[in-house]
């Protein structure tokens, strides 16, 4: 009677899925890739349709008694379009896209790593839509009044703009400002999975706030909305510094609860 074959010496939930040829990943990753292009696809065909929705959305913060927005080309209208389906059709595909890339990343990781990930995953997202909205809500009326006042003073007449450029501008400043409140998760999870400590996010926050004030000022047009764009960047690393204080922490009490309960340690009998 032949031999059952033995099981593996480890856990392939704790330590990772099933190993596969190379030929395979190659086809997985084929298939990751159609279904992100036809997701894309799909989404900027969606904001193809809703584009006078979305034009008349990112007009809502400039003031309309100042700025008249002008096309002054033949092609800016498709241009305009093409730009901000692109943007939207991101936005819109993005949570099918992120589901479709970890399905292909998740099974060769650990189950712990596959937790963090995850929650990673869905805090990222939320404050991605947090920061989008705080720049739509807030910092972008300020930027543009902002602008408005600096070309007054420098005697400019700004009464029309090209819409290509503001549309342009205004996308890049969302999907940044949403872009730059993914920091913090990315620091977290590499802190969570042991590949930054504690005292490495201490030792480099200076220099962590210097690019960001490069960041934001890249960003921004401005020096008042530079800083009105720091200053929650900067909470949030902060929040971060702390948070990872938490977990060393915890980390060290259970190690000590581990130690305390093994045999040993403590009080010893003759």
């Amino acid at each position: 009677m032949a031999q059952e074959p033995e099981e593996p010496p480890f856990d392939q939930e704790e330590e990772g899925g099933p190993v596969k040829p190379f030929l395979d990943h190659l086809e997985d990753l084929r298939w990751v890739l159609i279904k992100c292009v036809t997701a894309l696809i799909v989404g900027m065909s969606v904001c193809m349709a809703a584009t006078p929705y979305m034009i008349s959305f990112l007009k809502r913060p400039l003031p309309a008694d100042k700025i008249k927005l002008e096309m002054l080309g033949p092609l800016d209208g498709f241009w305009i379009s093409m730009k901000l389906a692109l943007f939207g059709g991101l936005i819109l595909a993005l949570p099918y896209l992120l589901y479709v890339v970890m399905e292909f990343v998740l099974p060769a990781l650990k189950k712990n790593e596959r937790k963090y990930v995850l929650r990673a995953l869905a805090v990222g997202f939320g404050l991605f839509l947090s920061g989008a909205a705080l720049c739509y809500f807030l910092m972008l009326p300020l930027s543009l009044s902002a602008t408005i006042q600096y070309n007054v003073w420098l005697g400019i007449n700004t009464s029309i703009w090209r819409a290509q450029e503001y549309f342009s501008f205004v996308s890049w400043f969302i999907i940044g400002m949403g872009l730059a409140f993914e920091v913090p998760v990315i620091i977290l999870t590499l802190v969570k999975l042991g590949i930054i400590e504690h005292s490495f996010l201490v030792k480099s926050r200076r220099y962590v706030f210097v690019i960001n004030l490069v960041v934001c000022a890249f960003i921004t047009p401005d020096p008042v909305t530079t800083i009105f764009m720091i200053i929650p960047m900067q909470i949030l690393l902060e929040a971060c510094i702390w948070i990872s204080a938490y977990w060393e922490r915890q980390k060290k009490s259970c190690q000590e609860a581990l130690m305390a309960s093994e045999p040993g340690h403590g009080s010893t009998t003759d």
